[in-house]
C-alpha cells in the first residue's frame, strides 16, 4: 500500500507565500474580487490543511493565489484613478517622505506619500488617499524636509518603478511642519557629521548611515558608480543585514546581550531612515533569523524570504510590479542568507572569522544582483566583485566609527577632532580605494544581457540549489540507514 506523501508545516508555509506573490504578479492582468460568500464556502476547507498532503498542497496554492489576486485588485482600482488624472492639473497635499535637494532648473525635489487631493478635486474620487509614491519638484518654498505636509499644484503623470506618479514645475506651499524628534536628531546628527569630519568623508559617512547622497560630489557619486560601490550610499537594507549578522558573531557578552544591541542596532536604522521599505524589508528578515538563533531553531532562508517577500508586497503591490529596488534586496539577500553559507561550508570545516564571512557575504550578493543590474541598466564594473570584497567587510566598522564621530560633533564640537580621528582615518582609506579602481582605464562598462539570459541565470542558480539539497538529503538518508 502506498503511502501518502507528507509536506512540513514550513513547506506549506513557503508554497503559500510564493503563491500569494504569483497572485500579485497575476492580478496586473487577471481581476479577481471574492465576495463573502466564497470566502465562506473556502473556509471549512482550511481543516484538510492539517492533513500536510498533496490536497493541503494544492489548497494552500489556492488560497495563497486568491489571496494575492484579491489584494492586487484593490491596489489595481487605485492604480486606476491615478491614471485618470494624468495630464491634468491637480491640487495634492502630500507628505515628505525624504528632505528635499535641488534638482534641475533650481527646482526642490523630493517624494511624498499619503496624498489627497485638495478641496473640489477630492470629490471626484470621493476624498480618498491616493496610493503610492510621487516624485514631486517644484518651487515656492526654500526648503521641504521629511515629515512636513505640503500642498503642490501642477500637472500629474505616472511613473514606473519606486514612484507611481510625478509632478515637475509644481507650486509648493508647506501646510505643516514636521515635529518629529527622530527627524530632529537626524538632522542634529548630519550637522554633528559636518562638524566633526572634512569633506569629503563627512558627506561619504552620512551616505553610510542614512542613504544621505546629495552632498556628494558628482564626481565622487560617478566614481562610486564606476567601481560598483553606490550600493553603500543608498539607503540600503543589504547593509543592516550585515551589520546584523556580524553582531550576532561577535564575542561580547551574553546570547541574550548580543540580541538586544541587534534588535536596538535595527529599531534605530528604521528611526533614522523613516522606515525606507529597504530598511523595513532587512528589519524583517533579521528579526526572523535572530528570533531562529536565540531560540535554537533552524528557519529554512527561503521561509524567511518567501514570508518577508509577500508580507512587503501584499502590503504595497507596488513593490513587485515595478520596483527594482525590491527585486535587488531580495536577490541580495538570496545571496547572503543561501548561496554565501552554502559556499563557506564546502570551503571551511569551521565557522571563518567576521571578515571572512563578510567577504563571502558580499560576493553572493553582488553576483545574485549584477544580472538584473545589467538586463536593466545596461552596466558592467569590470572591478565591482573586488572593490566589494575590499570594501564593504569595512562597512560596519565605519559606519560604527561614523556615528562617533557624528556624536561627538553634536554633543562636544570642541573635540570632535579627537573622537573623529578613528573615522576620518577608515573613510579616507575606503575613499582612496573608490579612487584607485575609478581611475583604471576601461573599467567601466556599458553592457546588457537580454531579459531571457538574466532568467536563464537565475534559473541555472535554482537548479544548482536544488541538486545540492538533493545531495544533502541523500547522504542525511545514508547516514540515517547506516546507523
Amino acid at each position: 500500500m502506498q503511502i501518502m506523501r507528507r509536506f512540513r508545516r514550513t513547506t506549506l508555509i513557503t508554497v503559500f507565500c510564493l503563491a500569494a506573490l504569483a497572485g500579485l504578479g497575476l492580478s496586473r492582468e487577471i481581476s479577481l474580487t471574492p465576495s463573502g460568500w466564497y470566502l465562506l464556502a473556502i473556509a471549512p476547507c482550511l481543516l484538510l490543511i492539517k492533513r500536510k498532503n498533496v490536497t493541503a498542497l494544492i489548497l494552500v496554492v489556492v488560497l495563497g493565489a486568491g489571496l494575492g489576486l484579491w489584494r492586487g485588485d484593490i491596489y489595481m482600482q487605485k492604480l486606476g484613478e491615478l491614471k485618470s488624472l494624468t495630464g491634468q492639473n491637480v491640487t495634492i497635499e502630500a507628505t515628505a517622505t525624504r528632505d528635499a535637494v535641488y534638482a534641475g532648473a533650481t527646482q526642490l525635489e523630493f517624494t511624498a506619500n499619503h496624498a489627497r487631493l485638495f478641496q473640489g478635486q477630492a470629490l471626484e474620487t470621493g476624498g480618498g488617499e491616493l496610493a503610492g509614491s510621487f516624485k514631486i519638484s517644484g518651487f515656492g518654498e526654500p526648503m521641504v524636509y521629511r515629515g512636513d505636509r505640503v500642498r503642490i499644484s501642477g500637472k500629474l503623470y505616472p511613473m514606473r518603478g519606486a514612484n507611481q506618479a510625478r509632478i515637475a514645475y509644481a507650486q509648493l506651499k508647506r501646510t505643516g511642519l514636521d515635529s518629529s524628534w527622530i527627524n530632529n536628531l537626524t538632522r542634529h546628527l548630519s550637522a554633528g557629521m559636518q562638524t566633526a569630519l572634512p569633506e569629503p568623508n563627512s558627506s561619504f559617512g552620512l551616505g553610510l548611515l542614512i542613504g544621505q547622497r546629495n552632498t556628494l560630489p558628482s564626481e565622487l557619486t560617478n566614481q562610486l558608480i564606476m567601481v560598483g560601490l553606490v550600493h553603500i550610499v543608498a539607503v540600503s537594507g543589504y547593509n543592516l543585514t550585515i551589520l546584523v549578522r556580524a553582531m550576532a558573531r561577535l564575542r561580547f557578552g551574553s546570547k541574550y546581550h548580543r540580541l538586544l544591541a541587534s534588535l536596538a542596532l535595527i529599531s534605530i536604522f528604521i528611526l533614522m531612515t523613516g522606515f525606507s521599505a529597504s530598511i523595513v524589508r532587512a528589519a524583517i528578515v533579521s528579526v526572523l533569523g535572530l528570533w531562529a538563533w536565540y531560540y535554537g531553531r533552524k528557519i529554512r532562508a527561503v521561509l524567511i524570504l518567501a514570508f518577508t517577500a509577500a508580507v512587503t508586497a501584499l502590503f504595497n503591490p507596488f513593490y513587485i510590479w515595478g520596483d527594482l529596488g525590491w527585486y535587488l534586496s531580495f536577490l541580495a539577500f538570496f545571496g547572503v542568507l543561501i548561496i554565501s553559507p552554502m559556499v563557506v561550508s564546502k570551503l571551511f570545516k569551521r565557522q571563518p572569522k567576521l571578515l571572512i564571512s563578510v567577504a563571502f557575504d558580499t560576493l553572493a550578493a553582488e553576483v545574485m544582483t549584477l544580472p538584473l543590474i545589467m538586463a536593466m541598466f545596461g552596466q558592467l564594473s569590470l572591478v565591482g566583485l573586488l572593490t566589494n570584497v575590499l570594501v564593504v567587510p569595512l562597512i560596519p566598522f565605519a559606519m560604527l566609527l561614523s556615528t562617533v564621530a557624528a556624536g561627538a560633533g553634536m554633543l562636544v564640537p570642541a573635540m570632535a577632532g579627537w573622537f573623529a580621528w578613528p573615522a576620518n582615518l577608515l573613510l579616507t582609506y575606503i575613499l582612496n580605494i573608490v579612487r584607485l579602481f575609478s581611475a583604471i582605464p576601461s573599467i567601466f562598462l556599458r553592457r546588457s544581457i537580454s531579459m531571457a539570459s538574466m532568467l536563464y541565470f537565475y534559473a541555472l542558480v535554482l537548479l544548482v540549489l536544488a541538486a545540492v539539497h538533493k545531495q544533502r538529503a541523500k547522504l542525511k538518508t545514508a547516514k540515517i540507514t547506516h546507523i
